[in-house]
């Protein structure tokens, strides 16, 4: 199996009336569940926050949504509690298809560190065991998609590449928050690191 299709957080959480919606989140399921069709090898991701998340707003006296705070690994946006463990926020779109992922990662179940990435989390030193799975299977390139494009896809496409995979991500079926310029940051990142970007 020389290549993965990695699908991104699409949970209903992300999705319009979640709690932390993504524009037209919703819009890319049919994208992707045709494209699994093709797929050698297909992985989902899925945030599995405690209650008590250090990445929420509503964790921090005195902080709003969209703030930032430094934490020990770094800036922290806090975000509106969302896809908390257990809750029908976490769960997967309904209609995503995912009878055929071999592998799903859960991320940022540890109170004090968020996991934008499905390879490491927000420290980008600690695994989330991803990089070991595809490796075992003799993956040297990827497809991701999924949700947002600025955030859990650009940070798992960096962090892909710099593990030295050949990386794709299909623009068309990711869609993006875009706070406070964030898309525009991510695809210079992104080209920066030698992922290729496009349909």
């Amino acid at each position: 199996m020389a290549h993965a299709f990695l699908v991104i957080d699409v949970q209903n959480d992300f999705c319009p009336g979640g709690a932390l919606a993504v524009p037209d989140g919703h819009a890319v399921v049919p994208l992707i569940n045709a494209r699994q069709a093709a797929a050698e090898l297909v992985v989902l991701t899925q945030d599995w926050h405690p209650p008590m998340h250090q990445s929420f707003a509503v964790n921090h006296p005195d902080a709003a949504p969209y703030d930032v705070v430094t934490m020990p690994y770094g800036p922290q946006v806090l975000w509106p509690a969302h896809c908390v463990q257990g809750t029908t926020g976490a769960d997967f779109h309904p209609a995503l298809d995912t009878t055929r992922a071999a592998l799903v990662v859960r991320k940022g179940m540890h109170t004090a560190i968020d996991s934008y990435s499905a390879f490491f989390e927000n420290d980008r030193v600690t695994p989330t065991g991803l990089h070991g799975f595809l490796r075992e299977r003799g993956v040297t390139a990827m497809t991701l998609t999924g949700l947002a494009l600025d955030y859990c896809v650009a940070y798992s496409a960096e962090d892909a590449a710099r593990l030295g995979y050949r990386v794709h991500v299909q623009a068309s079926a990711c869609r993006a928050i875009d706070l406070r310029g964030s898309l525009a940051e991510a695809l210079v990142r992104l080209q920066a690191c030698g992922v290729t970007v496009g349909a």
